[in-house]
């Protein structure tokens, strides 16, 4: 069976998981007071059951698997949650396009939009970090950023958010490695 590719809104592309779609309904249901596992559980399948049987060229963009799962949540009752899964992604959207990277006193360097697919690439430069572990060190990162609520962030402190969660990352990573030797 073809693994399902994602594309992100950034145009970068990763396998799907089925557990990020999981967590989406768990969320979406959390988020308005109704959080039965089951069911998010139940939902979760039936998208990749029907992605699986659906996608012959194996590639899905993350708006599609979005309106899915709204649509689910729709057809099952649970229309509260599809709205407020809505109003979460379009804050997050707005809050991310807010955010800008200040130089530190003293640099030459102008300010830059905020970008979690340009702080992945970094990562992979470097050449210790995988695709799939940059991008998910940058998410971690950008939930610190959004969960801090500025809109001002100095490449300082994200060298220091970043240094953090490059070191967890990377020591989970060596754990698990030990452990399914």
């Amino acid at each position: 069976m073809m693994q399902i590719r994602v594309v992100k809104a950034d145009g970068q592309i990763e396998p799907y998981l089925h557990t990020k779609v999981l967590g989406t309904f768990h969320h979406a249901l959390a988020a308005v007071g109704d959080a039965p596992v089951f069911a998010a559980e139940q939902m979760a399948e039936a998208v990749t059951f029907y992605l699986y049987r659906q996608k012959e060229h194996g590639q899905i963009t993350a708006d599609e698997i979005h309106l899915m799962v709204e649509s689910v949540l729709s057809a099952t009752g649970f229309a509260h949650a599809a709205e407020a899964l809505n109003r979460h992604r379009l804050t997050r959207r707005l809050k991310r396009r807010r955010i800008e990277v200040l130089a530190d006193p003293g640099d030459d360097e102008p300010t830059a939009e905020w970008s979690k697919s340009r702080l992945a690439q970094s990562l992979t430069r470097s050449g210790e970090i995988d695709p799939l572990t940059a991008r998910a060190i940058a998410g971690a990162v950008e939930e610190k950023v959004i969960a801090m609520n500025i809109t001002r962030l100095r490449k300082s402190l994200l060298r220091q958010l970043i240094a953090g969660d490059v070191e967890s990352f990377l020591d989970a990573r060596r754990q698990l490695d030990a452990v399914t030797v």
